[in-house]
Protein backbone atom coordinates (compact mmCIF):
# COMPACT_ATOMS: atom_id res chain seq x y z
CA UNK A 1 0.00 0.00 0.00
CA UNK A 2 1.49 3.34 -0.98
CA UNK A 3 2.12 5.86 1.80
CA UNK A 4 -0.26 8.51 2.31
CA UNK A 5 2.70 11.30 1.31
CA UNK A 6 2.83 10.39 -2.07
CA UNK A 7 -0.58 9.94 -2.89
CA UNK A 8 -2.23 12.65 -5.02
CA UNK A 9 -5.50 13.40 -3.41
CA UNK A 10 -6.82 15.26 -6.34
CA UNK A 11 -7.49 11.96 -7.61
CA UNK A 12 -9.58 11.38 -4.78
CA UNK A 13 -12.30 13.51 -6.68
CA UNK A 14 -11.37 12.06 -9.76
CA UNK A 15 -12.31 9.00 -8.85
CA UNK A 16 -15.72 10.15 -6.94
CA UNK A 17 -16.01 11.86 -10.73
CA UNK A 18 -15.75 8.65 -12.42
CA UNK A 19 -17.61 6.63 -10.44
CA UNK A 20 -20.77 9.15 -10.80
CA UNK A 21 -20.85 9.89 -14.17
CA UNK A 22 -19.40 6.65 -15.62
CA UNK A 23 -18.16 7.85 -18.49
CA UNK A 24 -14.30 9.73 -19.01
CA UNK A 25 -15.40 12.79 -20.86
CA UNK A 26 -18.71 13.82 -18.65
CA UNK A 27 -16.29 13.36 -15.71
CA UNK A 28 -14.07 15.71 -17.07
CA UNK A 29 -16.43 18.25 -17.48
CA UNK A 30 -18.14 18.01 -14.33
CA UNK A 31 -14.04 18.76 -12.97
CA UNK A 32 -13.58 21.10 -15.55
CA UNK A 33 -10.80 19.33 -17.17
CA UNK A 34 -9.95 18.13 -20.09
CA UNK A 35 -10.48 14.88 -21.44
CA UNK A 36 -6.46 14.01 -21.90
CA UNK A 37 -6.04 15.40 -18.10
CA UNK A 38 -8.95 13.06 -17.34
CA UNK A 39 -7.82 9.75 -19.17
CA UNK A 40 -4.48 10.16 -17.43
CA UNK A 41 -6.18 10.07 -13.60
CA UNK A 42 -7.86 7.13 -14.24
CA UNK A 43 -4.59 5.56 -15.46
CA UNK A 44 -3.39 6.68 -12.20
CA UNK A 45 -5.66 5.27 -10.35
CA UNK A 46 -5.96 2.25 -12.00
CA UNK A 47 -2.12 1.92 -11.30
CA UNK A 48 -2.92 2.96 -7.15
CA UNK A 49 -5.31 1.09 -6.20
CA UNK A 50 -4.12 -2.36 -9.32
CA UNK A 51 -7.50 -2.22 -10.43
CA UNK A 52 -9.11 -1.78 -13.64
CA UNK A 53 -11.74 0.41 -11.68
CA UNK A 54 -13.80 0.92 -15.12
CA UNK A 55 -14.62 -1.48 -17.88
CA UNK A 56 -16.39 -1.23 -21.14
CA UNK A 57 -19.21 -3.28 -21.45
CA UNK A 58 -22.11 -3.33 -23.70
CA UNK A 59 -24.20 -0.94 -22.03
CA UNK A 60 -20.89 1.24 -21.54
CA UNK A 61 -18.53 1.96 -18.76
CA UNK A 62 -19.55 0.04 -15.41
CA UNK A 63 -17.11 -0.24 -12.13
CA UNK A 64 -15.73 -3.28 -11.16
CA UNK A 65 -16.49 -4.70 -7.52
CA UNK A 66 -13.30 -2.92 -5.86
CA UNK A 67 -14.22 0.38 -7.34
CA UNK A 68 -17.45 -0.35 -5.70
CA UNK A 69 -16.41 -1.22 -2.87
CA UNK A 70 -14.01 2.07 -2.26
CA UNK A 71 -16.70 4.39 -4.02
CA UNK A 72 -18.68 5.29 -0.56
CA UNK A 73 -16.12 5.70 1.20
CA UNK A 74 -14.41 8.11 -1.45
CA UNK A 75 -17.47 10.14 -1.30
CA UNK A 76 -17.37 10.11 2.62
CA UNK A 77 -13.82 11.28 2.93
CA UNK A 78 -15.02 13.92 0.29
CA UNK A 79 -17.68 15.22 1.95
CA UNK A 80 -15.91 15.31 5.67
CA UNK A 81 -13.07 17.40 3.77
CA UNK A 82 -15.73 19.84 2.31
CA UNK A 83 -17.75 20.33 4.72
CA UNK A 84 -14.01 20.95 7.15
CA UNK A 85 -13.22 23.53 4.50
CA UNK A 86 -16.63 25.40 3.30
CA UNK A 87 -16.87 28.63 5.09
CA UNK A 88 -20.44 29.03 6.46
CA UNK A 89 -20.03 32.52 7.63
CA UNK A 90 -19.37 33.18 3.90
CA UNK A 91 -21.42 30.88 2.61
CA UNK A 92 -23.61 32.27 -0.73
CA UNK A 93 -25.79 30.51 -2.92
CA UNK A 94 -25.48 32.66 -5.58
CA UNK A 95 -21.76 32.06 -6.47
CA UNK A 96 -21.27 27.75 -4.32
CA UNK A 97 -20.41 25.38 -6.56
CA UNK A 98 -20.78 22.08 -4.59
CA UNK A 99 -23.33 19.25 -4.65
CA UNK A 100 -25.84 18.02 -2.01
CA UNK A 101 -26.94 14.11 -1.57
CA UNK A 102 -30.73 13.24 -1.56
CA UNK A 103 -32.35 10.41 -0.66
CA UNK A 104 -35.66 10.56 -2.26
CA UNK A 105 -38.13 7.80 -3.74
CA UNK A 106 -39.46 8.59 -7.62
CA UNK A 107 -42.77 9.44 -6.28
CA UNK A 108 -40.77 12.35 -4.36
CA UNK A 109 -38.92 13.12 -7.11
CA UNK A 110 -41.96 13.61 -9.36
CA UNK A 111 -43.81 15.75 -6.78
CA UNK A 112 -40.50 17.66 -5.70
CA UNK A 113 -37.94 17.60 -8.04
CA UNK A 114 -39.44 20.45 -10.85
CA UNK A 115 -39.64 23.24 -8.35
CA UNK A 116 -36.54 22.21 -6.46
CA UNK A 117 -34.55 22.59 -9.92
CA UNK A 118 -35.89 25.77 -10.84
CA UNK A 119 -35.22 27.47 -7.71
CA UNK A 120 -31.84 25.82 -8.10
CA UNK A 121 -31.53 27.32 -11.31
CA UNK A 122 -32.45 30.94 -10.49
CA UNK A 123 -30.26 30.50 -7.13
CA UNK A 124 -27.63 28.34 -7.20
CA UNK A 125 -26.70 27.58 -10.78
CA UNK A 126 -23.78 26.15 -9.93
CA UNK A 127 -25.16 24.16 -7.01
CA UNK A 128 -25.63 19.89 -8.02
CA UNK A 129 -27.73 17.09 -6.45
CA UNK A 130 -26.90 13.63 -6.65
CA UNK A 131 -30.52 11.54 -5.38
CA UNK A 132 -30.49 8.43 -4.38
CA UNK A 133 -33.10 5.84 -3.23
CA UNK A 134 -32.59 4.06 -0.35
CA UNK A 135 -34.82 1.77 2.42
CA UNK A 136 -36.05 3.47 5.38
CA UNK A 137 -33.33 1.52 7.06
CA UNK A 138 -30.43 2.40 4.99
CA UNK A 139 -31.68 5.87 4.69
CA UNK A 140 -31.28 6.48 8.82
CA UNK A 141 -27.56 4.56 8.16
CA UNK A 142 -26.62 6.70 5.33
CA UNK A 143 -27.67 9.76 7.51
CA UNK A 144 -25.80 8.59 10.51
CA UNK A 145 -22.35 7.45 8.11
CA UNK A 146 -22.49 10.79 6.75
CA UNK A 147 -23.32 9.77 3.28
CA UNK A 148 -25.85 11.69 2.28
CA UNK A 149 -26.85 15.00 3.46
CA UNK A 150 -30.71 14.53 3.29
CA UNK A 151 -33.53 12.59 3.15
CA UNK A 152 -37.38 13.55 2.40
CA UNK A 153 -39.55 10.61 3.66
CA UNK A 154 -41.55 9.66 6.26
CA UNK A 155 -42.18 7.60 9.36
CA UNK A 156 -38.71 7.37 9.48
CA UNK A 157 -37.18 5.42 12.69
CA UNK A 158 -36.59 7.91 15.55
CA UNK A 159 -32.90 8.51 17.10
CA UNK A 160 -31.57 11.35 19.23
CA UNK A 161 -28.97 12.56 15.83
CA UNK A 162 -31.94 12.83 13.29
CA UNK A 163 -33.83 15.76 12.78
CA UNK A 164 -36.84 16.40 10.65
CA UNK A 165 -38.81 19.23 9.36
CA UNK A 166 -42.24 19.33 7.71
CA UNK A 167 -42.36 19.23 4.10
CA UNK A 168 -46.38 18.70 3.27
CA UNK A 169 -49.27 16.43 4.04
CA UNK A 170 -50.57 13.51 2.11
CA UNK A 171 -52.80 10.16 1.93
CA UNK A 172 -52.85 7.50 0.53
CA UNK A 173 -55.44 6.52 -2.04
CA UNK A 174 -56.44 3.49 -4.11
CA UNK A 175 -55.75 3.87 -7.97
CA UNK A 176 -56.61 1.68 -10.99
CA UNK A 177 -57.52 1.53 -14.55
CA UNK A 178 -60.63 3.70 -15.16
CA UNK A 179 -62.36 0.42 -17.01
CA UNK A 180 -61.73 -1.49 -13.98
CA UNK A 181 -64.68 -3.37 -12.66
CA UNK A 182 -64.29 -1.79 -9.11
CA UNK A 183 -64.57 1.75 -10.55
CA UNK A 184 -67.57 1.76 -11.29
CA UNK A 185 -69.08 2.03 -8.27
CA UNK A 186 -67.89 2.83 -4.16
CA UNK A 187 -64.82 1.02 -3.12
CA UNK A 188 -65.80 -1.16 -0.43
CA UNK A 189 -62.99 -3.10 2.00
CA UNK A 190 -64.22 -6.03 0.77
CA UNK A 191 -63.85 -5.39 -2.63
CA UNK A 192 -60.67 -3.71 -1.49
CA UNK A 193 -59.58 -7.05 -0.33
CA UNK A 194 -60.51 -9.44 -3.18
CA UNK A 195 -59.12 -7.77 -6.00
CA UNK A 196 -54.94 -8.17 -6.04
CA UNK A 197 -52.81 -5.89 -5.07
CA UNK A 198 -49.44 -4.19 -6.97
CA UNK A 199 -47.15 -3.62 -3.76
CA UNK A 200 -44.78 -0.53 -3.51
CA UNK A 201 -41.87 -0.74 -1.13
CA UNK A 202 -37.96 -0.92 -1.33
CA UNK A 203 -37.98 -2.96 1.79
CA UNK A 204 -39.80 -6.15 2.59
CA UNK A 205 -39.99 -4.49 5.98
CA UNK A 206 -42.42 -1.06 5.31
CA UNK A 207 -45.33 -1.18 6.13
CA UNK A 208 -45.59 2.17 6.66
CA UNK A 209 -48.65 2.61 4.55
CA UNK A 210 -51.25 0.44 4.05
CA UNK A 211 -50.00 -3.28 5.23
CA UNK A 212 -49.92 -1.81 8.85
CA UNK A 213 -53.58 -0.59 9.21
CA UNK A 214 -54.94 -3.74 7.69
CA UNK A 215 -52.37 -5.67 10.34
CA UNK A 216 -54.25 -3.60 13.02
CA UNK A 217 -57.84 -5.04 11.29
CA UNK A 218 -56.58 -8.94 11.31
CA UNK A 219 -56.86 -8.00 7.91
CA UNK A 220 -54.18 -8.84 5.15
CA UNK A 221 -54.63 -7.81 1.04
CA UNK A 222 -53.22 -10.62 -1.65
CA UNK A 223 -50.56 -8.89 -3.02
CA UNK A 224 -49.72 -10.14 -6.60
CA UNK A 225 -46.72 -7.83 -7.79
CA UNK A 226 -43.92 -6.01 -5.05
CA UNK A 227 -42.15 -3.42 -6.76
CA UNK A 228 -39.80 -0.48 -5.78
CA UNK A 229 -40.82 2.44 -8.08
CA UNK A 230 -44.40 4.16 -7.99
CA UNK A 231 -44.09 5.42 -11.49
CA UNK A 232 -44.26 1.91 -13.01
CA UNK A 233 -47.89 1.84 -11.43
CA UNK A 234 -49.54 3.63 -14.69
CA UNK A 235 -47.92 0.62 -17.14
CA UNK A 236 -48.54 -2.00 -14.92
CA UNK A 237 -52.32 -1.06 -14.02
CA UNK A 238 -53.60 -0.22 -17.50
CA UNK A 239 -53.32 -3.77 -18.74
CA UNK A 240 -54.74 -5.44 -16.21
CA UNK A 241 -57.38 -5.32 -13.20
CA UNK A 242 -54.48 -5.33 -10.64
CA UNK A 243 -55.23 -2.15 -8.25
CA UNK A 244 -52.46 -0.20 -6.18
CA UNK A 245 -51.91 2.52 -2.94
CA UNK A 246 -50.36 5.57 -3.85
CA UNK A 247 -49.92 9.14 -2.86
CA UNK A 248 -52.92 11.23 -3.46
CA UNK A 249 -51.03 14.28 -4.49
CA UNK A 250 -48.69 11.78 -7.28
CA UNK A 251 -52.09 10.07 -8.27
CA UNK A 252 -53.66 13.45 -9.37
CA UNK A 253 -51.34 13.58 -11.83
CA UNK A 254 -52.37 10.59 -13.72
CA UNK A 255 -56.07 10.88 -14.73
CA UNK A 256 -54.17 11.57 -18.22
CA UNK A 257 -53.03 8.49 -18.07
CA UNK A 258 -56.38 6.09 -17.80
CA UNK A 259 -55.76 5.68 -14.06
CA UNK A 260 -58.43 6.88 -11.69
CA UNK A 261 -58.19 7.21 -7.89
CA UNK A 262 -60.30 5.97 -5.01
CA UNK A 263 -60.90 6.67 -1.17
CA UNK A 264 -59.60 3.75 0.25
CA UNK A 265 -62.55 1.84 2.38
CA UNK A 266 -60.97 1.96 6.16
CA UNK A 267 -59.27 4.67 8.21
CA UNK A 268 -55.73 5.48 6.48
CA UNK A 269 -53.52 8.43 9.39
CA UNK A 270 -52.41 11.22 6.90
CA UNK A 271 -48.61 10.82 5.68
CA UNK A 272 -46.41 13.91 6.70
CA UNK A 273 -43.55 13.79 4.04
CA UNK A 274 -40.62 15.65 6.01
CA UNK A 275 -36.86 16.32 5.41
CA UNK A 276 -34.56 14.51 7.34
CA UNK A 277 -30.89 15.61 8.38
CA UNK A 278 -27.85 14.73 11.04
CA UNK A 279 -28.26 17.34 14.12
CA UNK A 280 -24.32 17.85 13.12
CA UNK A 281 -25.85 20.13 10.13
CA UNK A 282 -28.00 21.66 12.49
CA UNK A 283 -26.23 25.36 11.77
CA UNK A 284 -24.60 24.41 8.93
CA UNK A 285 -25.39 27.42 6.35
CA UNK A 286 -24.79 25.51 3.20
CA UNK A 287 -27.75 22.69 4.76
CA UNK A 288 -29.63 25.80 6.14
CA UNK A 289 -30.06 27.36 2.85
CA UNK A 290 -31.34 23.97 0.84
CA UNK A 291 -33.42 22.77 3.55
CA UNK A 292 -35.00 26.37 3.24
CA UNK A 293 -35.01 26.05 -0.53
CA UNK A 294 -36.89 22.41 -0.25
CA UNK A 295 -39.57 23.74 2.10
CA UNK A 296 -40.61 26.37 -0.65
CA UNK A 297 -40.22 24.44 -3.38
CA UNK A 298 -42.71 22.49 -1.39
CA UNK A 299 -45.41 25.15 -1.34
CA UNK A 300 -47.43 24.27 -4.14
CA UNK A 301 -47.96 21.00 -2.54
CA UNK A 302 -49.16 21.75 0.91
Amino acid sequence: MPHLRTVDLNLLVAFDALIAERNVTRAAHRLGLSQPAMSNALRRLRSLLKDELLVRTAVGMQPTPRALAVADATRQVLRQVTAMLEDDVRFAAGTAARRFSLRMSDLLETLLLPALLAALKQQAPAVGLDVVHLSPEQTVAAIEADSIDFAVSTGLPRSRTLRSQHLFDDRMVCVMRAGHPLARRRLCLDGFLQARHVRVSISATDTRFVDNVLTSMRRSRDVALNIQHWMVLPQILAGTDLISVMSEKLASMLPGKGMIARDLPFASPPIAWQTYWHRRYDNSAPHVWLRSTLARAADGLR
